[in-house]
């Protein structure tokens, strides 16, 4: 019953958990209709977040609507002869760049939210925010390791939600941990067989 009370109480965060599931299911199978999908709960979340001033994080859905886009022209032709994408790995180096500029991405814009806004949580939301913008550029890319930060993203971002009261999207989240892990041996097992070739 709780379950029912919570998409009557909130049925536009329902719909938008709906679509979700789909973006990062579809994702995880490496197919393009993800994104479409992706359109479709981020415009929703837009609105959502900015309603219990999550701020970093309605910006960053509105960031999504545009990756939508992109991930679907990436993933259809994104590559110098316009073939589809394929799943690669970046280096170390790669990744120590990433987790820096997230750090002090994060570092920056809380400071920012703490002093001039009203944002609720806002080193947190920072956080998960600029965490998010690096890792979604990876998906659109097709980098295997977008995964692994997905799952990072995904377990802070449960917490964020519970904290806002977002009880759907924070169990959403908790999907995205499980969904994470499976994309990532579902493209991990695509990685080493197109390698191997």
């Amino acid at each position: 019953m709780l379950l029912v009370d919570l998409i009557l109480a909130r049925p536009w965060e329902a719909i938008a958990v709906v679509f979700g599931i789909a973006y990062v299911v579809l994702a995880a199978r490496e197919n393009i209709w993800c994104w479409p999908a992706a359109l479709l709960s981020t415009a929703i979340f837009s609105w959502l977040f900015w309603d219990v001033s999550l701020l970093m994080e309605s910006a960053l859905n509105v960031y999504y609507l545009f990756m939508a886009v992109y991930g679907w022209r990436q993933w259809t032709k994104g590559s110098k002869d316009h073939s589809p994408q394929k799943i690669h790995s970046w280096g170390l180096k790669q990744h120590l760049i990433s987790v820096s500029l997230i750090v002090i991405l994060a570092i920056s814009s809380g400071i920012l939210l703490s002093r001039y806004t009203q944002a609720a949580l806002p080193f947190l939301d920072s956080l998960t925010t600029w965490a998010a913008v690096i890792a979604t550029y990876m998906v659109t890319r097709k980098v295997l390791e977008n995964w692994l930060y997905w799952v990072v993203i995904d377990a802070v971002s449960v917490y964020l939600y519970i904290d806002r009261e977002l009880y759907l999207t924070s169990a959403l989240f908790f999907g995205y941990i499980v969904v994470a892990i499976y994309g990532w041996y579902s493209w991990k097992r695509i990685f080493n067989e197109t390698t191997d070739q």
